[in-house]
């Protein structure tokens, strides 16, 4: 009850249909269980009557799977949006560029954020780089999010697994507290 007293809301962040293109962005995916995690930890979110911020990227890319002309822009089945919930929309990496994001947050008095989304070394990074850089106490639930293997500076594949365990490794303790969804939920009982 001590966390849920903190008032904390829930950003997903681009949990949208492209990323289950097990291809898209790169050729091999881990944590093929990340979306459906976001749907229980949003299912708990709603249950609980906390503040839920649903956050889409839309590529400026007419070719992305992630333009808003494509089905992949559509936000995953697991989290659909309901109509009271809030929609955010951005062009670039982090949920707070361009999104007004920070300033909700403070009209709305939350100081803590739980974050779920894709991808871990892209736009989960880099909004919870910017959340722990803002001041919000943070936490990304590990087993929420999930990596494509990545081309090195060398051209050589990197594993999606040692990308996802660096990621959150970067992240750990500076930026967030790194947490899985098991944790949370006792958190939340």
């Amino acid at each position: 009850m001590e966390f849920i007293s903190k008032n904390p809301a829930l950003v997903l962040v681009d949990i949208q249909k492209a990323f289950l293109d097990k291809d898209y962005p790169g050729k091999i995916r881990n944590n093929l269980d990340a979306e459906f995690i976001c749907g229980q930890i949003l299912k708990k979110w709603r249950e609980l009557g906390l503040k839920v911020i649903h956050v889409r990227h839309s590529s400026i890319n007419p070719e992305s799977k992630l333009h808003s002309s494509m089905p992949g822009f559509e936000f995953n089945n697991y989290v659909k949006p309901k109509k009271d919930e809030l929609v955010l929309t951005k062009k670039v990496n982090s949920a707070f560029i361009g999104t007004g994001l920070d300033q909700l947050l403070k009209n709305l008095k939350i100081k803590t954020l739980v974050i779920v989304g894709m991808t871990t070394n892209h736009c989960i990074s880099t909004t919870v780089r910017m959340s722990g850089n803002l001041g919000y106490e943070t936490y990304l639930i590990s087993d929420s999010t999930a990596c494509f293997n990545t081309e090195g500076i060398d051209g050589i594949d990197i594993d999606c697994e040692l990308i996802y365990n660096t990621s959150l490794a970067n992240l750990k303790s500076e930026f967030a507290e790194i947490i899985n969804s098991k944790e949370l939920f006792k958190l939340l009982s």
